[in-house]
C-alpha cells in the first residue's frame, strides 16, 4: 500500500474512532496490550534481525535505543494498560458560560483526527504512540526508521490483531511501509489528510520537518540538558544526580549533556566528579564518561579540552561538557545561550538560588535537586508519551493525552438571532 493510500484509509478510519466511546477505546487498548505480549517471540525475532543489520553501522550506545527485551515488551504492554486506565480526554467541557442573550457556550475537547509520527530507532515509540492516539480518539500513522522496520512491523501487526479481535477498524493504527525520505516528505505535506505531525529523533529530522512541513508540526526531542551544581549544593547528592542523568541511558533526549559548577566549590567538586564518572566506572568495567572541559575546569582536573561546538552538541553518548561559572545568574545565561529548551536542573540547598533558577530558565522542564531523566510521560504520570515538545505553542514538555486533543465550541440556543 502506498503512503497516500494508507493516509486516505487512516482519514476514513479516524471518523469512527472520533465517535468511539470510552469503553470501546479502552477495550481496544487492553486487547492491543494482550496481543503485544502474545507476540513477544515474533517481535524479539524481528528485533534481533534489526540489531544484526545495525551492528557495526551505528555506535553501540545507539543499539540500546533499538534493542527490545521481554521486559521492555512487557513494559510497552503495561504502558498501554496505563493509558487505558487514564480518564478519557475527549468530550470534556473545558469551559462553559451563558451569555446575556441566553446562549450556552461550551468549549469541548475533541480528537485531532489523524496524527502522523516520524521517529527513529526506538520501537517502543510504536506502541506508546498508538496507545495515546487511540485513547485520544485519533488514528495514527507511524513512520519509523529503516533500522527498526522489522521490529516496528511486528509490533504494529500485533496491535492490529488486537483491534481485529475486538471487531474494530485496523486502520486506527498503521505503519508506513516506505522508509525512504520520500515517505517522510509525503507525511510533511499531506494537507487535508494529516492533522498533526510529530517528529521524534535527532536535530536533522526535527529541522527537516519544521522547514518542510505544510501540515501542523510540533518540535520535539533534541535535548542539550544542563545540570548546574550551585555553591550551596549537597555534593554527594549532586554526584548521584549527575551519574544518573548522564550514564543511566545516555542515548536518550533527557540525558544530561552539560555540567556547570559554581567556582566556589569547583576545586573540591570537580575531582570528585571525575572520580565518580571516570575512575570508578573504569574500576567497575563500565564505560567511563569523557569529560570535555572549558579552560577553568581544565585547570582543575585532567580531561579533553572542550571544542567550539561541545556546549551546543547533543552527544547521546558517554560524553559530558563541563564548565565553571561564577554565579547562578551566569549559569542561567549559559543555559540561555546553549540550551534546546528541553530539561535543566539545579542542585542547591539555597532556596533563593533555586527560585531564581526555576523562574529564569526557559525550558519545558526545570528541576530542583533531581535528575533530568524524569522528563518522560510515564514518569510524569501520563501513562506514556507521544514525544517531548520543546516549543511553546499548543504543547510543551511530555505530550500525553490532553496534548493530543484540540477543542471546538458547542453553542446551545433557543432561537436566538443576531
Amino acid at each position: 500500500m502506498t503512503t497516500l493510500e494508507l493516509l486516505q484509509k487512516a482519514k476514513q478510519a479516524s471518523r469512527s474512532l472520533a465517535m468511539a466511546g470510552t469503553d470501546t477505546k479502552n477495550r481496544a487498548l487492553l486487547a492491543m496490550a494482550d496481543s503485544l505480549v502474545a507476540a513477544v517471540s515474533e517481535i524479539l525475532a524481528a528485533n534481533q534481525a534489526d540489531l544484526d543489520a545495525a551492528r557495526g553501522t551505528v555506535p553501540d550506545v545507539m543499539l540500546d535505543r533499538l534493542a527490545l527485551t521481554r521486559q521492555r515488551i512487557a513494559d510497552m504492554a503495561e504502558g498501554i494498560r496505563q493509558v487505558a486506565a487514564l480518564p478519557d480526554p475527549v468530550g470534556r467541557v473545558l469551559r462553559s458560560h451563558t451569555l446575556d442573550n441566553g446562549l450556552l457556550v461550551e468549549k469541548i475537547a475533541v480528537s485531532m483526527g489523524v496524527v502522523a509520527i516520524i521517529y527513529e530507532s526506538r520501537p517502543n515509540v510504536t506502541s506508546d504512540a498508538a496507545a495515546l492516539a487511540v485513547k485520544s480518539g485519533s488514528a495514527c500513522v507511524l513512520r519509523g526508521g529503516k533500522e527498526a522496520f522489522r521490529s516496528n512491523q511486528a509490533v504494529v501487526e500485533a496491535l492490529r490483531r488486537g483491534l481485529q479481535g475486538q471487531g474494530l477498524d485496523l486502520d486506527w493504527v498503521s505503519l508506513v511501509q516506505d522508509t525512504s525520505r520520500d515517505s517522510a516528505r509525503q507525511l510533511m505535506t499531506a494537507s487535508g489528510l494529516v492533522d498533526l505531525l510529530i517528529p521524534r529523533g535527532g536535530a536533522g529530522l526535527i529541522r527537516s520537518c519544521v522547514e518542510n512541513a505544510t501540515v501542523p508540526c510540533i518540535q520535539t526531542g533534541t535535548g542539550i540538558c544542563h545540570i548546574y551544581v550551585d555553591a550551596a549544593a549537597d555534593q554527594e547528592k549532586a554526584l548521584n544526580i549527575l551519574e544518573n542523568a548522564k550514564t543511566s541511558r545516555p542515548s536518550v533526549c533527557n540525558a544530561a549533556e552539560v555540567c556547570l559548577v559554581h567556582k566556589d566549590i569547583a576545586a573540591e567538586f570537580l575531582p570528585r566528579l571525575r572520580h565518580r564518572l571516570v575512575d570508578q566506572r573504569e574500576e567497575k568495567g563500565l564505560a567511563p564518561v569523557q569529560l570535555r572541559l572549558d579552560e577553568r575546569a581544565a585547570a582543575i582536573i585532567p580531561g579533553q579540552p572542550a571544542g567550539e561546538k561541545d556546549f551546543d552538541t547533543e552527544f547521546l553518548d558517554y560524553i559530558l561538557a563541563v564548565a565553571v561559572v561564577d554565579s547562578v545568574q551566569q549559569a542561567v545565561e549559559h543555559i540561555a545561550r546553549h540550551s534546546t529548551g528541553h530539561s535543566e536542573a539545579i542542585v542547591t540547598a539555597d532556596q533563593k538560588a533555586a527560585a531564581y533558577f526555576t523562574a529564569a530558565v526557559d525550558s519545558a522542564a526545570v528541576y530542583v535537586n533531581a535528575s533530568t531523566r524524569f522528563t518522560d510521560g510515564g514518569q510524569f504520570g501520563l501513562g506514556c508519551e507521544m514525544g517531548i515538545s520543546t516549543q511553546k505553542l499548543h504543547a510543551r514538555g511530555p505530550m500525553g493525552l490532553e496534548e493530543l486533543t484540540s477543542y471546538k465550541y458547542v453553542v446551545r440556543g433557543d432561537g436566538q438571532i443576531r
